[in-house]
């Protein structure tokens, strides 16, 4: 069982103990996740250095972002299987060696394939979330968990925020090499003292093989509808994200004439969603996950509308920022909390499930959002981040027959009742035998 597992390292990290490493985990997600967008601010001093052009360069924080969804996919599901730990720490210095292959690339080729793994390597927010949370406490009944999670998922989007104020502040001053070096650095500097303050936590008694954890992706997505629905709801909210960053550029280009460093100054605006990520889980534990998560995609759904005037008023542009990150990144805390609430030994993978899923939605979104904005301008934009937010709040949010209670924890594989290597019969039966919860009742889990 977990519990037996992680004993020792709960010991250890109780009380006043439990915040300072949650404050530690919440700066190892801001400084992996920031990695990942480094190369972004860069790409034109880097292209005069290496004398290429610019088209050239743009494959680098593409390469880098396909390697980020690659390590989501194929190595955070390992934490189920291996000690988190000990993987933390493999990803954090392969990560900074990657980082030095950056620093020192040269040529284009070089920094793609030096890119490429920086993302590949990085997916450390991912499996940090669910170790603070079983840190803790029981991943599913431990009190505070949504606090946890949004102060972690918090420091993510600070370091996403901050990466590129620092990275273009940094290449100004000592060049664009200088940035991948010194986040060479800083990586391994965080390394050296996780080492001495993360306690051990070995993988669950019974746990499956990395083989057979990776390829029970599919079985767990189709055996819990829980899982399917705050899935599902994420990448349609992932849609609307899309959507609007990335027509947001050609709005305040074509119609408020906004340059390229205007145009970063509205990440800082996203800032606030930042701050208020932690209040998002405590929301979660005070008034229950899904009333909380209703709360926070209905706050996506009030952002399109709010940003509907944005497109001739640039002061309702800049609320809208505001709300719609606050709903995104807020529900985005509150459904990793949702999925918390199940078996503490496939967090790992359902954190991999959610994100994959979600950089779905974004891609997707970002897709479709240009389609909207060369056919029917800023409104038609709106319009297809209204339809989606609201699609994933139906999705997130309505109550289902099955599948919302968390399954108690049987069997190696860590799938628990009603998983995926329960006999479909044996499933059927029990949910037959489950009583209705009340109209109002699922809003207070």
């Amino acid at each position: 069982m977990i519990e037996s597992n992680v004993s020792a390292g709960q010991s250890r990290a109780s009380g006043s103990g439990t915040r300072r490493l949650t404050l530690l985990l919440t700066a190892t997600s801001a400084v992996t996740a920031a990695n990942v967008y480094l190369s972004q601010p860069l790409m034109g001093a880097a292209a005069a250095s290496l004398r290429a052009g610019p088209d050239a360069l743009a494959a680098v924080p593409t390469a880098t972002q396909l390697g980020y969804a690659a390590g989501i996919l194929l190595l955070v599901p390992a934490g189920d299987s291996h000690d988190r730990r000990r993987l933390i720490l493999g990803l954090g210095t392969a990560s900074a060696v990657a980082l030095a292959g950056c620093a020192l690339a040269p040529s284009v080729g070089w920094l793609v394939v030096a890119g490429f793994a920086v993302g590949l390597l990085s997916p450390v927010p991912q499996l940090v979330t669910p170790l603070a949370v079983a840190l803790a406490g029981d991943g599913r009944t431990g009190p505070g968990a949504g606090r946890i999670v949004g102060t972690v998922q918090g420091g993510l989007l600070m370091g996403v925020l901050a990466s590129r104020a620092y990275s273009g502040s940094l290449a100004e001053l000592a060049g664009w090499r200088a940035v991948f070096g010194c986040s060479c650095l800083l990586t391994l500097l965080l390394v050296l003292v996780l080492r001495g303050a993360l306690p051990y936590v070995p993988a669950a008694t019974g746990a499956a093989s990395y083989r057979a954890t990776l390829s029970s992706l599919p079985r767990l997505f189709l055996a819990h509808p829980l899982v399917r629905r705050i899935t599902v709801s994420g990448a349609l909210v992932g849609i609307a994200f899309g959507a609007f960053w990335t027509t947001l550029t050609f709005l305040l280009e074509q119609h408020y004439r906004v340059g390229p460093t205007g145009i970063g100054l509205f990440g800082l605006v996203a800032a606030a969603s930042a701050l208020l990520s932690p209040f998002a889980g405590r929301l979660a534990d005070r008034i229950g996950r899904r009333g909380a998560l209703a709360a926070l995609i209905g706050l996506v759904v009030a952002g399109w509308l709010v940003l509907l005037p944005g497109g001739t008023r640039f002061w309702w542009l800049v609320a809208g920022v505001i709300v719609l990150d606050v709903g995104v990144w807020g529900g985005q805390a509150v459904s990793q909390t949702v999925l918390f609430t199940l078996d503490p030994r496939i967090h790992s993978r359902l954190n991999t499930l959610y994100f994959t899923f979600r950089f779905l939605g974004i891609a997707l979104g970002s897709l479709v959002g240009s389609l909207a904005w060369a056919g029917g301008g800023w409104p038609a934009v709106v319009g297809t981040g209204v339809v989606a937010a609201v699609a994933g709040l139906v999705v997130g949010v309505l109550p289902a027959r099955d599948g919302d209670r968390p399954p108690p924890s049987t069997g190696a594989g860590g799938t628990g009742a009603g998983g995926p290597d329960q006999p479909v019969s044996e499933r059927r039966a029990g949910r037959r035998r489950r009583p209705y919860p009340s109209r109002t009742a699922w809003l207070r889990r």
